[in-house]
């Protein structure tokens, strides 16, 4: 192979040019091993595999490699039928031979992890073409293993060289080849299995502190909770071998959380945890609310708790016969009236509205002590912020690995979150920022104006049992996105029917004004999914236009990803996979007004700003009107134009106002609510001030409750 006057023989540069085709996926300045057959190492050549730095002839490996040795390479003596030794004439030799070259390369690599889904992955119904395209299977190495036994593929993350061929051959697409950063690999928390999904790092609670967790859907925070609070032992990667918690506390020797488990393990923390999805919360709790709430407490505060979550209206009512924010908000007294070291409260904001999740804050905050550990998820990044004391963000890919920053004050580690950039590690895990800058509506000309198409609707009122409406005259345009706010039970979704003509009113006070039909496309507070088929046949049955249409897909169902669910069944869908195929079904319909009831449920922090933003793009380009029943203060503000505020009592006696500008509006429904909003000067988002802070007092004082900084 090496000779002493010319340095690469004519044939070894023909042999190098075939390995550089084998390499040109991997696309690092890698070192080749040439070995001998005997296993000693006759020559390291470095070589830059990238497209545009390739050789393209004799002369440039000859310029390349025209150094001599500093000393003659080991004596070797080639086989007869291959003169150079390099490749033996046998084909299977062959095969093997070049396999140890391929195989040998030290190339500067990414720590790499492979990702099949057990749902998608389904090797009896396909030809198995990831295992037949690797080309490491092709060289007699068992990359891809799949045996007839086999549920799903299993893939080998040390012998995968992340050509990514069997990502794009999987008809399921159920692979992910993902390269993960260098210092990750050390960093490994917990793993449930072969190519399953991967913790890195875990957040570091402070007695006496409420810790926030910020991050997607599918990213670790629930894992990060199981656990922080003693019910999932960390395996350190090691599924197949776990560690016992001795050598776990080693591994975390000389950070808090060593102290932490110390303390769970010793002694006996209590952990309490209120689940994510409180709608299965019926089928495990049994009797009324007041009997639940008598057999736990533990702290006798069930009056005080009960006052504070409003649930004295339904304290004798059957736990099966709550709705969703009822739901909620026993949930979270059932965890703060037990006695406990750890309080966790997984995304406790979800069904309530605005007033409840600050009262729901309030009673969060209020279980601190010097001893005590409060965990928060949660998606309402505004509540968020007034609730959390500091914050880790989690960063990866959903469904794959997760990673936990290092602990941020709470205004700097929500702004990284929005930023998609993490100055202490200098990694940009997000391709864009997300900011909110949303000033009041642009005063447009008197031709602009006439140009739209107005609607006016009369003065009128609708009884039903003991709930009476009062709606107040008011007129809208088209382009415009109408947010309506107020407490649950004041009548947003019985003022939405009256407009579709689906509810008719008992009095209409000013005859002048007829009232307007409307076509009106509705998607509910609450999804029930029926369908018996697919996500594709459902959109194909009831939006085939919409769905064949590509500027909808552009602008509705590849932000939203729509694609990735096509094939799954829809009955099999998760709340926030549901939510984003219901506002695509919403949107595809053609009608005058749309009529969207909490668009932001079961959506992560990222999720909401999208649809937020898909929305909004729609109602602008296909010119229509979109009334928007929403409770999360940041998806609220970026989608109004205008604002209607609802007052009176809940279920008994409410007022709808007519259609107002943005700011006072919202300084209307602020003012009954007694907060006070500021922006943030980062990112523009809404964050509310802490009761009776300076910033709060000079605004109440000022009489401008929400306060746009331009």
């Amino acid at each position: 192979m090496w000779n002493k006057s010319h340095g690469l023989t004519w044939a070894s540069r023909d042999r190098m040019r075939a390995l550089l085709s084998v390499m040109k996926p991997i696309g690092g300045v890698g070192k080749f091993h040439f070995m001998a057959k005997d296993g000693t190492d006759m020559r390291s050549v470095n070589i830059d595999p990238k497209p545009d730095t390739w050789p393209t002839g004799s002369s440039v490996f000859r310029s390349v490699h025209r150094r001599r040795p500093r000393q003659d390479p080991p004596p070797y003596v080639p086989r007869p039928e291959s003169p150079l030794g390099l490749f033996p004439s046998s084909s299977v030799e062959h095969r093997q031979r070049v396999a140890g070259l391929v195989l040998s390369i030290m190339a500067d690599r990414l720590t790499r992890i492979a990702i099949v889904s057990s749902d998608r992955c389904k090797p009896k119904k396909c030809r198995q073409e990831c295992k037949k395209s690797c080309p490491v299977v092709k060289t007699g190495k068992l990359c891809i293993e799949v045996t007839p036994a086999s549920k799903i593929a299993f893939i080998s993350e040390e012998l995968c060289i992340g050509c990514g061929i069997c990502v794009k051959k999987c008809p399921f697409e159920a692979i992910q080849i993902i390269n993960l950063p260098k210092d990750l690999d050390k960093d490994t928390t917990h793993r449930y299995g072969p190519n399953t999904f991967k913790l890195h790092r875990l957040p570091v609670p402070r007695p006496g502190q409420v810790l926030g967790l910020v991050g997607t859907n599918g990213i670790g925070k629930s894992t990060a909770l199981k656990v922080l609070a003693g019910k999932l032992k960390p395996n350190l990667g090691r599924f197949s071998n776990p560690p016992d918690w001795q050598e776990i506390l080693t591994y975390f020797r000389g950070s808090e959380l060593q102290n932490y488990f110390t303390r769970i393990l010793e002694d006996n923390l209590k952990a309490i945890i209120k689940p994510q999805y409180v709608d299965h919360i019926p089928k495990a709790v049994q009797g009324n609310v007041g009997q639940v709430l008598d057999q736990k407490d533990e702290r006798e505060m069930k009056a005080e708790l009960c006052n504070g979550l409003e649930l004295n209206q339904v304290i004798d009512r059957n736990v099966g016969d709550l709705s969703g924010g009822e739901l909620q908000r026993f949930a979270i007294a059932v965890v703060a009236i037990q006695n406990a070291e750890i309080y966790m409260f997984d995304e406790p904001s979800s069904y309530l509205d605005v007033k409840q999740r600050l009262k729901a804050a309030q009673v969060i905050r209020s279980l601190l002590r010097p001893n005590s550990y409060v965990i928060v998820v949660e998606h309402d990044l505004s509540v968020l912020d007034y609730l959390s004391d500091f914050i880790c963000c989690l960063y990866g890919k959903p469904g794959a690995y997760g990673v936990v920053t290092l602990p941020f004050s709470v205004r700097e580690g929500i702004n990284i979150f929005l930023a998609g950039f993490v100055p202490t590690e200098n990694l940009r895990f997000r391709d864009e920022s997300l900011t909110f800058k949303v000033a009041e509506t642009p005063q447009e000309s008197a031709e602009e104006i006439q140009t739209y198409q107005r609607y006016k609707y009369p003065t009128m009122s609708k009884t039903q049992g003991n709930f009476k409406l009062k709606v107040i005259e008011g007129e809208f345009t088209d382009s415009q996105i109408i947010v309506m706010l107020g407490e649950n039970g004041t009548g947003k979704t019985t003022f939405i029917r009256m407009l579709a003509g689906l509810l008719k009113p008992d009095t209409v006070e000013d005859s002048d004004v007829e009232m307007p039909e409307f076509h009106v496309s509705y998607k509910p507070q609450k999804i029930s999914p029926k369908f018996p088929s697919t996500v594709r046949h459902l959109l194909h049955q009831k939006i085939r236009d919409s769905y064949m249409h590509p500027q909808f897909v552009t602008d509705v169902m590849k932000p939203l990803q729509i694609e990735q669910l096509m094939d799954q069944e829809v009955v099999n869908l998760s709340g926030g996979e549901l939510q984003r195929v219901a506002l695509c079904l919403c949107l595809g319909k053609p009608a005058d007004i749309y009529l969207i009831d909490e668009p932001s449920a079961y959506l992560d922090s990222e999720q909401r700003i999208v649809a937020s933003k898909v929305i909004k793009r729609f109602i602008l380009h296909a010119k229509k009107t979109a009334f928007v029943v929403e409770h999360d203060f940041i998806m609220a503000t970026y989608l109004a134009d205008k604002v209607i505020v609802y007052e009176g009592r809940p279920s008994i006696d409410c007022t709808a106002n007519a259609p107002q500008s943005l700011v006072s509006g919202m300084n209307l429904f602020l003012s009954h609510l007694d907060i006070t909003f500021r922006r943030d000067p980062t990112n523009y988002r809404p964050r509310i001030n802490k009761l009776d802070s300076t910033k709060d007092r000079e605004q109440k004082a000022a009489g401008s409750y929400y306060y746009l900084d331009d």
